[in-house]
């Protein structure tokens, strides 16, 4: 049997990894003579979803059950589901292989991002996919809240996330911006098309907190203030220009890689959804080498005809 073509969603959590599962899984059966079916796999212990799922990671460990037996806390409790579903990989291993090798997953992940960064769970778990010979059949989907791009300062280190997921991951990456519905149109486009971080902050920063200022000496302005108060806005500057000094630094991290770019999402756009859809299929040439076939649906819900 062959291996299944696989997308692992990441993010923070409340960024909307599950309705993108979702929206996903449901746009699938509306292409038409290419509608396809996606298999949404649960592999956060501790989600409530509404997608019909696969296989849920619940039925093996939950969050709750480790919360109540070993009075962990709910972090503390997602870190350990994960390390038990590492010992446990057969498990895992005999769900996919269920599938066929045209077949698409969605795996929806957790959202502490301390699984992508300080402990080496995640990685783990991706190893050993890549060792059950998933290595070219995987991409990672890195959401991210469009709220975000409201502020330019939440929108860069929403890009330093995406940008530290993708280093930790090792696979082909696609960065998405959910929620677009929720955000003016023309203020996120403004955003997107910024040639650059430091130009974000230039152009969108906090005034005296944009990257242009760290370059010129601040000094307190003449006035009546009282040397107590001269102190106060000297410190004040001071603090400030560290900050811009980090601020530009993370801003030259991103340019210089020049590898962290957003498509945005919104569910309430066809047009949208596919083009999504065809990116994350493009990262791993997905469906090039398959055979046409028909889709056979056994729940009656008519999509066995066309129109």
């Amino acid at each position: 049997m062959g291996r299944c073509a696989i997308q692992l969603v990441t993010g923070p959590a409340g960024s909307g990894k599950s309705t993108y599962c979702q929206t996903m899984q449901e746009h699938g059966l509306t292409l038409g003579r290419n509608r396809r079916r996606f298999h949404v796999v649960n592999l956060d212990p501790a989600e409530h979803f509404k997608y019909d799922v696969a296989f849920d990671i619940r039925d093996l460990i939950s969050v709750d059950d480790v919360m109540e037996e070993l009075q962990l806390g709910p972090n503390g409790g997602l870190v350990y589901c994960m390390e038990y579903l590492l010992e446990n990989m057969d498990w895992l291993q005999e769900n996919l292989d269920n599938f066929d090798d045209d077949e698409y997953l969605i795996l929806d992940c957790p959202g502490q991002i301390e699984l992508y960064t300080h402990i080496p769970v995640m990685n783990k778990i991706i190893d050993q996919l890549k060792l059950w010979g998933y290595l070219d059949k995987m991409v990672s989907v890195f959401v991210v809240d469009a709220t975000f791009v409201t502020e330019p300062a939440k929108f860069i280190s929403g890009s330093l996330l995406a940008l530290s997921a993708m280093i930790s991951l090792q696979l082909p990456h696609v960065n998405v911006l959910s929620k677009c519905d929720l955000v003016e149109e023309a203020s996120m486009e403004r955003v997107l098309e910024m040639e650059s971080a430091l130009q974000l902050w230039d152009v969108l920063g906090d005034g005296e907190g944009s990257a242009l200022s760290m370059f010129h000496e601040l000094r307190p302005k003449k006035s009546a203030r009282s040397e107590e108060e001269d102190k106060l806005v000297r410190k004040r500057q001071e603090r400030e220009r560290k900050w811009n000094r980090l601020t530009v630094a993370i801003c030259s991290l991103l340019d210089d890689y020049s590898m962290v770019g957003f498509i945005p999402l919104n569910i309430n756009d066809e047009d949208s959804i596919s083009h999504v859809m065809l990116t994350t299929d493009h990262a791993i040439q997905y469906g090039e080498d398959n055979e046409v076939r028909g889709m056979d649906f056994d729940d009656g819900d008519g999509f066995g005809a066309d129109e």
